[in-house]
């Protein structure tokens, strides 16, 4: 199991590091569902700790439809990240069908020049996951995609989440369950939906608020809950 954790700023980088957490996903604007943090920041959580960092390349929250402009945006922060040390990128893209827009995937993929790429809760929008799921696997920079298999909560589609995760048997891309799981009841999801990767943001903050900084006793205990169910 492998336990991945928001963090917007240094403080919640070194917090997650020391209290469980296997890999980061760094954004700014966290209410607004996540945005491309700064260079400068990514650049310092890189080097300051020793676990995977993923940055989210984001221009804007209006949506998952993106423009040339945007396109030429996310361009320029993929090749900033990807000589930064960090990990991998966390980005994704939909035409205004709602379908995966190869055409951005095509432009950006070739940037990432090696790094592992997650592709985001814009799969949350499709209307058919699976079709989703089958047109992502032919780009191999792909690795995981972040999914509450719905628009909905995680624990709302434990069923569709485990049809995802079978789908997943054998292929190049994992399932990350993330959006609305909490620390109480993970492990019965873990059980029923085969994950092997989660997500938690707000859940492991101070009073679970977004813009409070990350608890490490609550962090350091889900952790522990995780790693021991696999």
């Amino acid at each position: 199991m492998r336990l991945e954790i928001i963090a917007t700023c240094m403080d919640d980088a070194l917090t997650a590091e020391a209290n469980g957490a296997d890999r980061l996903e760094l954004i700014t604007a966290i209410t607004e569902g996540g945005l491309t943090p700064g260079i400068g920041l990514v650049e310092q959580v890189a080097k300051s700790v020793s676990i995977p960092v993923f940055v989210m390349v984001r221009p804007h929250s209006r949506s998952f439809n993106y423009s040339k402009d945007d396109i030429l945006t996310m361009a320029a922060e993929i090749r900033q990240i990807a000589a930064s040390g960090a990990s991998g990128v966390v980005l994704g893209a939909l035409t205004p069908e709602k379908k995966i827009d190869e055409h951005a995937l095509e432009i950006l993929l070739p940037l990432t020049d090696g790094l592992q790429v997650t592709f985001h809760r814009a799969f949350d929008e499709l209307e058919d996951q699976i079709a989703g799921y089958r047109t992502l696997c032919n780009y191999p920079q792909i690795t995981r995609i972040l999914t509450s298999a719905g628009p909905g909560p995680a624990p709302e589609a434990i069923p569709a989440m485990r049809r995802l995760v079978e789908e997943s048997r054998g292929s190049s891309i994992s399932i990350l369950a993330g959006s609305g799981l909490k620390p109480e009841g993970i492990t019965s999801f873990i059980q029923q939906t085969g994950v092997t990767e989660v997500h938690f943001g707000s859940a492991v903050r101070h009073g679970k608020d977004a813009l409070s900084p990350i608890d490490p006793v609550a962090l350091r205990a889900l952790a522990k809950n995780i790693h021991s169910n696999g």
